[in-house]
């Protein structure tokens, strides 16, 4: 039985028994600090479990992605070396939410493995917490097994948490026979299914709580129940990644090294949706896992005798609907980001190849003479990465697999002693944890009702609560408070999809005014922060909720415009250009965007051109609510890394389509103009355009102008001849400096400068006025006389610069850099025979009697 059928089977059983198909949540966690990545299929339900979110949903089932590769949980070291573990797997699932409990959950798996996947009983077993007289019974039950089938475990094997925080429970795991005899039991008897019965949470003291109510939380690997069905024992000879190997020693032509082809199939796989999610590589968090996992991929490749980029030609193959490596139709996402996933697989392969190189051929000289059991030493390793910027984690590879041990107090010793260099961070995701007030606020009385898309007032708008800044709730609120107000319905926009949030004003009839500052969208709510300007506002009130008018047409005008710049990038740039952020403020925008090389002049003109020549059409823009298959299918762009729902709201703008819940203009024309004010990188891979639209950018064409006639002005030609003015200007000038340094040269050959013999060595020094350092300095070069040092000091206006030379013969002796240091007490550039610093204009004398005193000492 294929994989893809596996996973059918497994939704369309559960969903038989009146369970809602919920689909894979995003690789990154939302409002969970405690996870780099969803790691199980439980984690998008973990706030249904502690009752934090309120649904009407009792039962689901899923196919969850999951990564492990970062943070508290990270397979990434075994990938390739066992049979079981990888980086990216999908989690199989069936929860339920107060609804069944442990006999139905045990009743409904021996079913479907028993009966759908027609699994053999014999080579099945069965543990169960050690106190868990119940399961132990339901499944005897159930199965008719014998005792000596259904093992108590004591131990946290089957006390499943998901963290060190969060519910917990009694778990009951159902374990395959493979019936290999030349395997040993520990890889023979492997565990395909989990069903957990969640009825705790643990606190950070440890402390469990009874859940609000007892939940089931089951989760199967569906590469490895497919290699249970597939009768292999190994999870990487499984339809799925036969196909991924295939494709990799086919372009190789090596059909050896099995390890290394399983690592660059399970990388490339866990890349492609790590990009598909908006992650590109980088030096921090995420993004420096999906780096690791391409570069580790790499080494591998190059270890394979192949001297390309490989990733981006096998990446195809899992939008091949005639391979068994399949994954287009469960995930599309892979599909929208098709051209990005190619270009940043490859460039990143690329850029790391010269590195890999020199990198492994440092490393044999390193390792030279070492054999297996030998150590090598930790500042060698961290020369490697320090210094050469070579992983880490691959110099690790390397050594294991020679059997070559690793001195990591070394290591770790090295990298103290440079503290300045910037360590990866392996944090969480970072993002805000979402307050527990405000999931109660939602289950008491709903979803804020925005009418901001039709309304830019509404009249008898409800105060429903009042928050203080302590983000407790309060009864009212008085003049001067700041407080954040939750209406029933709001014309106001929550700060959400790079669109700022709306401000204005709340007034009660009794002409108490209320201010609204910003506004927030929160688990439904919509959060207006205000300050009582006059008057108070209690539970209760109705208020007149205002926008400001102004204000928002503008966020609309700029809105609409990072649509059409995002048109117009994908059709001059190419389709890898993806948005990959963006802000959408009253007076400009910026528009964060995929792609390797800086924009050209050029480019940037053609673009602004094609935007400008839209809005000048000034189409209608308009929007409608679609299923979000039926808005892909049309061709509406899905902004990567962010979660739909079953509706979603496609923005028509001109030939724009995308999924966006902004607010925009309803004619292009009303932008007015489009002006492109910056281009730049902000990250690899990724460029920032900020432009202008409507009155801003009149205003920026407009002191531009303003600008250009003053330098008119300045250089006395007209506008159009100023270029070529400057141009005659510059050459004067040039000249002038010329004519400048050759009389400053002139003048120090005039100076009288002082030549003294102390105990055979030629000490030539002078306090230079007016003239450039650079000056001083170059005739100071022109010094070749042996047994000398020479001191010169050049004052200019407030500012003296020391320099110090000392010929070659002398070095062993004497430091130019060490005698600068030491009699100007400060640190100075240079190296043994020639050095400079700044020092006070009052102390020159001093300093040239210092310097012929350190003489006078390092002679003696």
């Amino acid at each position: 039985m294929k994989l893809n059928e596996i996973r059918e089977r497994f939704i369309k059983f559960f969903t038989s028994y009146d369970h809602k198909q919920v689909p894979s949540s995003l690789l990154i966690p939302e409002h969970d600090p405690t996870l780099m990545f969803t790691n199980a299929g439980m984690v998008q339900f973990k706030n249904i479990f502690t009752g934090a979110q309120k649904t009407d949903m009792k039962r689901a089932v899923s196919s969850q992605k999951c990564l492990r590769a970062g943070g508290k949980h990270n397979d990434l070291e075994n990938v390739g070396y066992t049979t079981r573990h990888h980086t990216f797997f999908e989690m199989l699932g069936n929860f339920s939410f107060g609804d069944y409990f442990k006999e139905t959950a045990i009743e409904l798996a021996w079913k479907f493995i028993t009966e759908e996947l027609s699994l053999n009983k014999n080579r099945l077993f069965i543990t169960v917490y050690h106190t868990d007289d119940e399961a132990y019974e339901i499944w005897h039950k159930v199965s008719g097994f014998p005792d000596e089938k259904i093992i108590r475990i004591a131990t946290d094997d089957n006390f499943w948490s998901m963290g060190s925080t969060g519910p917990c429970g009694p778990c009951s795991e159902i374990f395959y026979d493979h019936a290999k005899p030349n395997l040993q039991d520990d890889d023979r008897i492997v565990e395909i299914w989990n069903l957990v019965f969640m009825e705790f949470n643990k606190d950070k003291e440890g402390s469990l709580q009874k859940l609000p109510k007892k939940c089931i939380d089951t989760g199967m690997g569906l590469e490895r129940i497919a290699a249970v069905m597939q009768n292999v024992h190994d999870n990487y000879d499984i339809d799925l990644f036969s196909a991924l190997i295939s494709k990799s020693q086919e372009h190789c032509g090596n059909m050896e090294n099995k390890v290394a082809h399983k690592i660059i199939a399970d990388h490339l796989r866990a890349a492609a949706f790590l990009i598909a999610e908006g992650i590109l590589p980088g030096n921090e968090g995420r993004n420096y896992v999906l780096r690791r996992l391409i570069r580790r991929a790499a080494r591998y490749i190059h270890q394979l005798g192949y001297n390309d980029s490989l990733l981006y030609r096998i990446f195809p193959i899992l939008l091949d609907s005639s391979s068994s490596a399949y994954m287009r139709d469960v995930y599309p996402e892979l599909a929208r980001a098709k051209s990005l996933i190619e270009t940043t697989l490859k460039s990143e392969e690329e850029s790391f190849k010269d590195t890999l190189i020199k990198g492994i051929n440092l490393l044999e000289k390193f390792t030279a003479g070492l054999k297996p059991g030998d150590t090598l030493p930790g500042e060698s390793a961290f020369k490697l990465y320090d210094t050469y910027g070579f992983p880490l984690d691959i110099t690790l590879d390397i050594l294991k697999e020679r059997r070559i041990n690793f001195d990591q107090k070394g290591f770790d010793d090295a990298m103290e002693e440079q503290k300045e260099r910037a360590r990866a961070k392996w944090a969480g995701s970072g993002e805000k944890f979402v307050e527990q007030i405000w999931f109660d606020l939602t289950d008491q009385f709903g979803k804020t009702e925005f009418v901001g898309y039709e309304f830019d007032e509404v009249k008898d708008a409800k105060v429903l609560f009042i928050i203080s800044s302590k983000t407790e709730v309060i009864g009212s609120a008085k003049e001067g408070e700041k407080i954040t107000i939750i209406l029933d319905k709001t014309p106001f926009y929550g700060e959400s999809g790079g669109q700022v949030g709306d401000t204005g004003s709340l007034i009660k009839p009794d002409r108490s005014i209320i201010i609204v500052e910003n506004t927030n969208k929160v688990n439904g709510l919509y959060l207006h922060r205000c300050i009582v300007r006059s008057g108070s506002v209690c539970k209760g009130d109705a208020v007149t909720a205002s926008i400001d008018k102004e204000r928002r047409q503008n966020l609309r005008r700029n809105h609409s415009a990072t649509h059409l710049l995002h048109f117009a990038l994908r059709k001059i740039l190419g389709d890898h250009v993806t948005q990959k952020g963006s802000l959408v403020a009253p007076d400009g925008l910026r528009f964060d965007f995929s792609h390797n090389t800086q924009v050209t002049q050029d480019q940037l003109f053609l673009i602004e051109d094609m935007v400008n020549s839209l809005i000048r059409e000034n189409l209608s823009t308009f929007t409608k609510i679609q299923s979000l298959n039926q808005a892909i299918d049309e061709g509406a762009m899905a902004l990567f890394g962010e979660k739909y729902g079953d509706q979603v709201r496609v923005v028509n703008i001109g030939y724009s389509k995308e999924l966006c819940g902004g607010t925009h203009v309803e004619h292009i024309g009303e932008i007015g103009l489009f002006k492109i004010v910056t281009e730049c990188s902000v990250a690899f891979g990724v460029r920032r355009i900020e432009a202008l639209t409507g009155q801003e950018a009149i205003n920026y064409v407009r002191n531009n102008e303003t600008n250009l006639k003053k330098v008119a002005e300045f250089v006395k030609a007209p506008a159009s001849e100023i270029i070529s003015r400057l141009s005659i200007l510059s050459q004067e000038h040039k000249e002038f400096e010329a004519k400048m340094k050759n009389l400053y040269k002139k003048l120090v050959s005039a100076e009288n400068i002082k030549s003294t013999a102390i105990n055979g060595i030629n000490f030539v020094s002078h306090s230079f006025t007016d003239i450039p350092a650079s000056v001083i300095r170059e005739f100071i070069l022109k010094q070749q006389k042996s047994k000398t040092v020479v001191a010169f000091t050049a004052t200019k206006g407030n500012k003296t610069v020391l320099t110090v030379k000392v010929s070659k013969d002398l070095t062993d002796k004497i430091s130019a850099k060490e005698l600068v240091s030491t009699v100007t007490g400060r640190g100075c550039g240079g190296n043994v025979e020639l050095a400079q610093t700044g020092c006070d204009n009052d102390k020159t004398n001093h300093i040239i009697t210092a310097i012929c005193n350190e003489i006078t000492a390092s002679k003696n």
